[in-house]
């Protein structure tokens, strides 16, 4: 497995795919991999889980949801992965780059960048064939890497422009 590899499985196929649709699309790709190439996929995505656990990011998702847990979180940094490896890369460089896609899978009208259990695919279908778990890694630390984001309107509106503009509060 690849970077590559793995960049080509998790990457979403259109920009307003639905959670649905990105888990159900992971799942087909990933179950004609064998054991230890799904191993291999879990061990790049849960490093690149804990790439994104910081907190620059989670405001970003603060501001675009409202996101206020850590599940909703790792469901979130799910579907920055889906965006693919380039988008995936300025986001961890500028977070508020995400008020630049155009494109966002909705639920009920509203934004819904997230992904249930995206992180969960892999490892479900590793079990159901050897009924063994891969190592458990942790997708991220204790607490985020970085600096807690302060959630004063006036700061979100200076670290956060693009995306202040694009989902005001």
């Amino acid at each position: 497995m690849t970077e590559a590899d793995f960049w080509s499985l998790v990457t979403r196929t259109e920009p307003q795919q639905s959670e649905q649709q990105c888990h159900d699309a992971l799942k087909d790709k990933l179950t004609p991999l064998d054991d230890g190439s799904l191993a291999a996929f879990d061990k790049i995505f849960g490093q690149q889980m804990r790439r994104s656990y910081n907190w620059d990011i989670w405001g970003a998702a603060y501001i675009i949801t409202g996101c206020d847990s850590d599940y909703a979180f790792a469901e979130f940094r799910g579907f920055i992965l889906s965006l693919g490896e380039q988008w995936y890369n300025k986001v961890i460089a500028d977070p508020d780059c995400l008020g630049d896609i155009e494109f966002w899978p909705t639920k009920d009208d509203s934004a819904y960048p997230f992904i249930e259990d995206y992180d969960l695919i892999a490892g479900q279908l590793y079990e159901d064939r050897t009924g063994d778990e891969l190592p458990f890694i942790p997708s991220g630390q204790h607490t985020p890497q970085g600096k807690k984001f302060s959630t004063k309107k006036k700061d979100l509106r200076k670290n956060y422009p693009k995306l202040s503009a694009r989902f005001p509060f």
